[in-house]
This record gives structure tokens, C-alpha cells and sequence, in this order.
């Protein structure tokens, strides 16, 4: 980071000049996003069987990632079994009243495709999440519900950053196959939270007032440690994937309670730890008691190592709202720590250099 780049994160006019892509632009489109998904899941119209045993989703990267968010956010109200599969294999137990969702914003995404071909063979009902490409070219074959995302709100075009799209689409398709029951209400609550979160992270906050920029600061050269419980799994997931894709970052993610029975002593060593990372910490009131508690001494087992870290109070009213705070919070984060570091936070080189070899052997 040059010093001509710590102002960077007041002038939109300077980040234009790395973001070329707009990805700033599909930050703050996240709660059109989630308007626009929830109007149009519920605009469509189809029938299920009466009977659906369990849910599979199929899906990898960022289409992957409304899922998650969808599995913890959920698991209080989800009558069936819901599991997600990152890979080219659906498991065994898939068949009729098995509800298969294939998630690829591309349409393109090898993985989900294999398992599209073993969702037919089982005779699994399936619905179909994308924006277009081959597997949306299976749903209309197969007559299979399709919630095909128009991303008129997502200037960047890059999936990880369509993540109202995902959550809300999967919200919507499942609503509509009767599998959990949210209400518009629930759904103008979200965007509302995310409006007033977004007002407070924006380039025009100053960095005393606004947490995005003040964490951005915080991680530049560490290693951020994401640390939830509960229902913000799948969010703090979400934001290690973007911290990784559009910050360049070796972020990750720990899960409350079980990183108590284990990574507290690995923290001892390499003794470069205590410069390397940097954990943040996410307390919710919406959390179990125990788990409040937990999240509370976990952070001074952290710091008693002299490891850094930081915590997040979240304070709007629910789960669900909790969840597209952190998503919004953590979004512009990563991204303006890449505007620190004087990069375009769109392109993925390695990512795509890999998908182009591996096209190759295929």
C-alpha cells in the first residue's frame, strides 16, 4: 500500500480509475438485487410432488454461497433435511422425493452439470438456479422450474458479487415449493437493512464514521479470521470468498462452538502470528447464550496470544437481517481493501487460467 492509496477510499472519482468493472457498483445494488430476485421468484408459476424427503443443492464458488447463507440462516424452520454438494457427485440417496436445485450463474459450470445428468438418471424433481448457458438450456428441455437471473443489478458480472440474486432466488423457489414459509415483510426488512447499512459504509462516510474502511486499514497485509455462530456461517463463508476473490486475500472463516475444542492452541505458533492475522468477531444478541459467551471469551484467548483482533456488534432486529449486515458490512471491506492495495478487484487470473487448462485436458 502507497501512501497515494490510503486516500483512495474518499474519492469515487480515484476508484473508478482501478474498479473498471463496476464492482463497486454491484456492492451497492445488493438490495435491488434481493427486490428483484424475491419479485421474480414469486412471479413464477409450478408444481412439485406432494412429497420431497430431503433437499440437495448442487453448486460451486459463488453460486454456491446463497445456499450456505440459506442452510444456516434456515435450519430452524427447514422441515427436511437441506445439503449442499461442491462437486461433481450428487450422493446416493438422491432419487423421486429428492429436490435437487442446480446452482451456476454461468450456466457453464462443469461440476453442476455432471450433477444435472444424475439428477435426471435418479429421477430427482429439480429446479434450476442461472442466468443463462447450458444448464438453463436443461431446464427448458427438461421442463424444469427455472429461476433465470437477470443481472440488470449486477454491473460487476461477477458471481460472487449476484449474492442477493442467490440468496433471495433460493429463498423464492423454495417459498414457492412450499418448503419454508418468509414473508414479504421479512423480505422489506432486508432491504431496508441493507439501504441503511450501505449509507454508512459508502465512499462519502468518512473513515472515523464508517467500520468498512476502518477494517479495511485493520487487514491490509494480515491474514483476516472470520469468526461466527449459528445462522452467520454462510454469511462470514460469503465474505471469505470475496475477500479471496476481489481483495486477493488468504482470508478464512471459523465456526463457533468448534473452534473451541481445537484451534485455540494452535495460535501459539508460527510465532508470526501475532503480525500475520488479524481476527474479527461477530457477536450477535440473536446468538444461544452459550454461544454469546463463547464468542466473547474466544476473543480473549486470541488476544492473550497477541494476536489482534476486532468485533462486530450486529444490531438490526433478525437473523435474516443479521446476515445481509454482515454480507453488506463485509463487501464493501474487502473491496475497499483492494483499492488499497492498487488493484482491479474483478479480474481472477488464476481462477481463470485454471478453468482454461483444465478445459484443455477435457
Amino acid at each position: 500500500m502507497t501512501q497515494s492509496n490510503t486516500n483512495i477510499l474518499d474519492s469515487r472519482e480515484e476508484i473508478a480509475k482501478l474498479d473498471e468493472s463496476n464492482v463497486l457498483g454491484s456492492i451497492e445494488a445488493l438490495a435491488d438485487q434481493v427486490r428483484h430476485a424475491w419479485e421474480t421468484t414469486q412471479a413464477l408459476e409450478f408444481e412439485l410432488d406432494d412429497d420431497i424427503d430431503n433437499v440437495v443443492i448442487a453448486g460451486m464458488g459463488g453460486s454456491a454461497l446463497g445456499p450456505d447463507v440459506f442452510k444456516h440462516l434456515f435450519v430452524d424452520r427447514l422441515e427436511v433435511p437441506f445439503e449442499i454438494y461442491n462437486g461433481y457427485d450428487l450422493p446416493a440417496y438422491v432419487d423421486d422425493e429428492t429436490l435437487v436445485v442446480l446452482s451456476s450463474y454461468s450456466g457453464t459450470t462443469e461440476e453442476v452439470l455432471s450433477c444435472a445428468t444424475q439428477a435426471k438418471e435418479a429421477g430427482a424433481q429439480v429446479m434450476v438456479i442461472a442466468a443463462g448457458g447450458k444448464l438453463a438450456e436443461i431446464a427448458e428441455q427438461e421442463n424444469y422450474p427455472i429461476y433465470r437471473i437477470d443481472p440488470v443489478h449486477n454491473p460487476s458480472n461477477q458471481p460472487r458479487m449476484a449474492i442477493g440474486y442467490a440468496i433471495a432466488g433460493l429463498i423464492g423457489l423454495l417459498v414457492k415449493a412450499g418448503l419454508v414459509t418468509i414473508s414479504q415483510t421479512e423480505i422489506e426488512e432486508v432491504i431496508n437493512t441493507i439501504i441503511a447499512t450501505s449509507e454508512k459504509l459508502s465512499p462519502e462516510t468518512s473513515q472515523e464514521e464508517n467500520k468498512a474502511k476502518l477494517l479495511a486499514f485493520s487487514t491490509i497485509e494480515r491474514r483476516p479470521i472470520l469468526v461466527a455462530s449459528e445462522f452467520l456461517v454462510g454469511a462470514v463463508h460469503t465474505a471469505t470468498n470475496q475477500f479471496n476473490e476481489n481483495a486477493k486475500i488468504f482470508a478464512d472463516y471459523k465456526v463457533v462452538p468448534e473452534l473451541n475444542h481445537h484451534l485455540m492452541e494452535g495460535l501459539q505458533f508460527p510465532k508470526s502470528n501475532d503480525g500475520s492475522h488479524f481476527f474479527i468477531f461477530f457477536r450477535s444478541n440473536l446468538y444461544q447464550p452459550r454461544n454469546q459467551k463463547r464468542i466473547k471469551l474466544t476473543q480473549e484467548v486470541v488476544e492473550k496470544n497477541d494476536i489482534e483482533t476486532m468485533y462486530i456488534e450486529l444490531r438490526s432486529p433478525s437473523k435474516l437481517t443479521q446476515a445481509f449486515e454482515v454480507i453488506a458490512l463485509m463487501a464493501y471491506t474487502n473491496f475497499y481493501v483492494a483499492m488499497l492495495e492498487g488493484i482491479n478487484p474483478a479480474p481472477i487470473p488464476f481462477v481463470d487460467w485454471f478453468k482454461d487448462e483444465l478445459g484443455k485436458e477435457k
